[in-house]
């Protein structure tokens, strides 16, 4: 390492921290991540006395690239398992609850108004039809199918938030 690299170190961090930040999140990975793959690439083209002319440019392409790549590799990950995968350590508590809420959302939805039930149970179905099948199914235009969603889910709305009681001070319920 010659005496300079350690001050270009010094002054590309704060560069390389801020392109990092700002490429993360469209990329689903951590800042720290694509700063650590970055520092590494750099290193390596120093020690083979292939440093770029203009560093701050270099480093800028770095981060974009290691941002495609990460979309890239994002593309084509799968989670194992489906849902189970992502959550390992379901207890009976949890699943009990995720039951009742499910329970109590079908309930609201068979209390609602007009065309509503049909609509929301069509959209709570896990084949997860189409905006053009669900306007099928029903008989009516795809293109009224989002206000009438809109509606419907306004609806239901106020229904679930009728049933849970409002809290009182000191954390009491009515």
């Amino acid at each position: 390492m010659t005496d300079a690299e350690p001050h270009l170190l010094r002054t590309l961090a704060p560069l390389l921290a801020a392109e990092s930040q700002a490429e993360a999140a469209a990329a689903g990975v951590e800042p720290e991540d694509f700063e650590q793959a970055v520092w590494l690439k750099l290193l390596e083209r120093l020690h083979e006395d292939d440093a770029p002319e203009r560093p701050a440019d270099w480093l800028r392409r770095a981060v974009r690239g290691e941002a495609r790549r990460a979309r890239r590799t994002a593309l084509r990950e799968r989670p194992y398992g489906g849902e189970a995968a992502a959550e390992p350590h379901t207890s009976p508590e949890r699943s009990a609850l995720v039951a009742e809420l499910r329970r109590v959302l079908r309930a609201a939805v068979g209390r609602t108004p007009g065309h509503c039930p049909r609509l929301l149970t069509a959209m709570l179905d896990p084949a997860d039809p189409t905006y053009r099948e669900i306007a099928g199914e029903l008989g009516i235009s795809q293109g009224s199918l989002g206000p009438m969603r809109s509606r419907c889910l306004g609806c239901l709305r106020r229904m679930l938030a009728a049933e849970v009681p409002a809290p009182r001070p000191m954390g009491r319920v009515r």
